[in-house]
C-alpha cells in the first residue's frame, strides 16, 4: 500500500493570495484487494448491513472496511488479461425493496444485465434474475432517465438506443425495454454514452457521440425523441455532463476515442433563435504539448464525475483502460495504466474553464468503469477501479501543509 501525492485542491490565478490555513495537499492510500483480472467494472454498498461501506467486483465481495474478508456471491473465476471478463460494468440497488443491497451485473457487451438478490448474511452464492437478456453498447449506465424517481439500465439494443425499466411491484419479473430511436447502426460495440438536462426544461436526455436526443414532455407509449446532431468525437465512454464554466448551460466532457488519444469538453452555446451548438476544448491529445501539464495517454475508456476537492465544482476522474485491446492493437498498450482526477478551474469573469490533472497512481487505470463515493465516511470522495490490473480502492486523505510544501506539490507548467 502507497501514498501518492499530488496538488492540490484550489484553481489560482497569479494574483491570488492564500492563508496559510488554505494550504491543502490531497494524497490517495492504495488498498490492493487482488492483483488477479476478474473485471472491470467495480461498485459499493453495505451488502452485510454492519454500517461499513463494502466492495464488489466480478464475483466477490468484500467487506469494508478493510477489505480483507471476501465472499464469491456467484460463481467466477481469474481472466487471462488478453482477453475480456463477464463483468464489464457493476451497479448495487435494493431491486426488491427489502433493505439489503442487491448487486447488478452487466456481462460483455451483446451479453446480460443480470441482478443478485442480496440473501440478508445467508452466505452462498446469491439467486440470479434475468433483467434484460442482450445489454449492447460497451458503457451501459443505470440511472434515472426517464425521470421517475427511480433508475433504469441505459444501453441500446436491436439497434435502438433506449433503456429498461424493472417491473418494481413484481422485480423477479425480465425488465422491459423502451425505444427512444428509431433503427440505427448502434450494435453491441457501439461507444459513448451519457445522460442529463442539455436544454434546462428540466427533463433528462439522452447523449451519444453523434449528437442528443430530447426528451419529449411526455414518454407515454415510448414515443421517438427528438435528435439534435452534434460531433462528440469518434467514441466515447461514459459522458459526463455538467455545468463546466459555471454558464448555467451544461456542457459535456468525453474522451474522442476510447481506444486512441484525445480528452475534451463541448461547450454550450445558444445564441437567440438558433440551435443549441458547441465549442470544442481540447484538454488532452497526441503529444504532451497538447496539455498545459505535459499530460497524455491512450484507451481512456471510464469516466466518474465528483466534487473531489469540496469546492461546490465537479471534477472527473478517468484513466488508461491497460490492454482494452488485446496489444499491441491500440497505441501506447503497454505504457504506464495511470489514473487521474481532473480539477476544474472555473474563471467567473470570462466564463471559462480549465482542467489541472492530478496523478492518483501509475500502475492501476481505469476498467470499462470508474467510480467514486466516501468509502470510510470521513467526508472525502475515494475512488474504485477493477480491471485487468486487479482491483483497488483508493482512500482519499488531505492534509494540511506549509506553502513550500503546497507548491513543491503541484503538477508543472509546461507551458
Amino acid at each position: 500500500m502507497n501514498k501518492i501525492p499530488f496538488a492540490l485542491s484550489l484553481c489560482l490565478g497569479t494574483s491570488a493570495v492564500l492563508n496559510a490555513a488554505d494550504y491543502t495537499i490531497h494524497s490517495f492510500k492504495k488498498l490492493v484487494l487482488s492483483d488477479q483480472f476478474y473485471c472491470e467494472g467495480v461498485y459499493f454498498g453495505d451488502f452485510n448491513k454492519d454500517g461499513k461501506m463494502d466492495v464488489v467486483a466480478g464475483s466477490l465481495w468484500y467487506e469494508g472496511p478493510d477489505f480483507k474478508v471476501k465472499h464469491e456471491f456467484r460463481p467466477g473465476k481469474t481472466y487471462n488479461p488478453k482477453e475480456y471478463s463477464d463483468n464489464f460494468i457493476t451497479f448495487a440497488y435494493d431491486f426488491n425493496g427489502d433493505g439489503w443491497m442487491d448487486i447488478l451485473i452487466i456481462d460483455t457487451p451483446g451479453q446480460t444485465g443480470t441482478w443478485y438478490e442480496n440473501p440478508k448474511n445467508q452466505g452462498g452464492h446469491w439467486p440470479k434474475h434475468l433483467g434484460f437478456p442482450v445489454v449492447d453498447n460497451e458503457s451501459p449506465d443505470f440511472g434515472d432517465l426517464n425521470d421517475d424517481g427511480k433508475p433504469e439500465m441505459i444501453f441500446n439494443y436491436d439497434g435502438y438506443l433506449g433503456y429498461a425499466t424493472p417491473n418494481w411491484a413484481e422485480p423477479n419479473q425480465p425488465w422491459k425495454f423502451h425505444r427512444i430511436t428509431p433503427k440505427g447502426k448502434y450494435h453491441k460495440y457501439t461507444h459513448g454514452l451519457g445522460y442529463g438536462d442539455i436544454n434546462g426544461d428540466g427533463r433528462t436526455d439522452y447523449i451519444e457521440i453523434a449528437g442528443w436526443w430530447e426528451q419529449p414532455a411526455s414518454l407515454a407509449d415510448d414515443p421517438v425523441w427528438k435528435f439534435h446532431p452534434a460531433n462528440f468525437g469518434d467514441g466515447g465512454a461514459q459522458m459526463l455532463v455538467y455545468d463546466v464554466n459555471g454558464d448555467g448551460y451544461n456542457d459535456i466532457v468525453t474522451c474522442l476515442n476510447p481506444h486512441q488519444y484525445g480528452l475534451a469538453w463541448f461547450e454550450q452555446v445558444r445564441e437567440q433563435g438558433r440551435e443549441i451548438s458547441w465549442i470544442k476544448h481540447p484538454i488532452m491529445g497526441t503529444k504532451p504539448q497538447d496539455n498545459d501539464y505535459g499530460v497524455k495517454f491512450t484507451q481512456i475508456h471510464a469516466f466518474a464525475k465528483v466534487d473531489m476537492n469540496g469546492d461546490g465544482v465537479l471534477d472527473f476522474v478517468t484513466g488508461k483502460r491497460f490492454w482494452a485491446h488485446p496489444p499491441p492493437t491500440d497505441p501506447e498498450s503497454d505504457a504506464p495504466a495511470v489514473l487521474y482526477w481532473f480539477e476544474t478551474c472555473r474563471d467567473a469573469a470570462t466564463k471559462t474553464a480549465k482542467f489541472i490533472p492530478h496523478l492518483i497512481d501509475d500502475n492501476s487505470g481505469v476498467g470499462t468503469q470508474v467510480v467514486t463515493t466516501d468509502m470510510n465516511g470521513d467526508g472525502l470522495p475515494d475512488v474504485l477501479v477493477g480491471n485487468k490490473k486487479g482491483v483497488f480502492v483508493f482512500l482519499h486523505q488531505a492534509q494540511k501543509a506549509t506553502q513550500t510544501e503546497w507548491e513543491a506539490a503541484q503538477p508543472k507548467l509546461i507551458k
